[in-house]
């Protein structure tokens, strides 16, 4: 039986980034991809909802908590508000020390959710051709119990998913 090979385009990139050091590991083989096209790169976050359910208990358990410094009110939806906002920070901090200045080929988006459940919808959602992420991230722990969200993603996308690992780590 003959195999047909066909080429594939690749317009737009998903670099999953969970803001653990594996984070630069994604990034690097991403912007690696992005020099041999003209492809777009979406750089996608999750907030999970663990850390949402339980930023939610705190709130409900301390309701009028107050943020630090600023002293100003909080509940569970400026929590979740105020996180997005500096994961967009810090976000657009690792991309700078890429692209510097130019970033017409980035997007930034951070949902909240089940982590693998989030980036398959995104990968329909935003029209994705191929996603990078790596093989672990910051839910060790979780994953012995639950399976890793990197793998549920590489068992249900629809686009080719390239799993980036330490070097290091894997030496043989």
């Amino acid at each position: 039986m003959e195999v047909k090979r066909m080429k594939q385009q690749i317009n737009k990139i998903m670099a999953c980034v969970d803001l653990s050091t594996y984070s630069s590991l994604v990034l690097d083989y991403a912007f690696d991809v992005l020099k041999d096209t003209k492809a777009q790169v979406l750089i996608f976050n999750v907030i999970n909802s663990r850390d949402i359910a339980g930023a939610r208990k705190f709130f409900d358990h301390y309701p009028g908590a107050y943020s630090g410094a600023s002293s100003m009110m909080m509940n569970t939806g400026d929590y979740i508000q105020a996180l997005k906002k500096e994961r967009q920070a810090n976000l657009q901090d690792m991309i700078r020390e890429y692209t510097g200045e130019d970033q017409s080929m980035m997007e930034i988006k951070i949902a909240s959710g089940i982590p693998y459940e989030c980036i398959l919808q995104a990968i329909e959602t935003e029209g994705i051709d191929l996603v990078v992420m790596a093989n672990k991230g910051r839910g060790n722990i979780s994953r012995m119990l639950f399976g890793s969200a990197a793998e549920k993603v590489f068992q249900n996308s629809p686009v080719p998913v390239i799993s980036v690992r330490e070097k290091s780590t894997f030496k043989t």
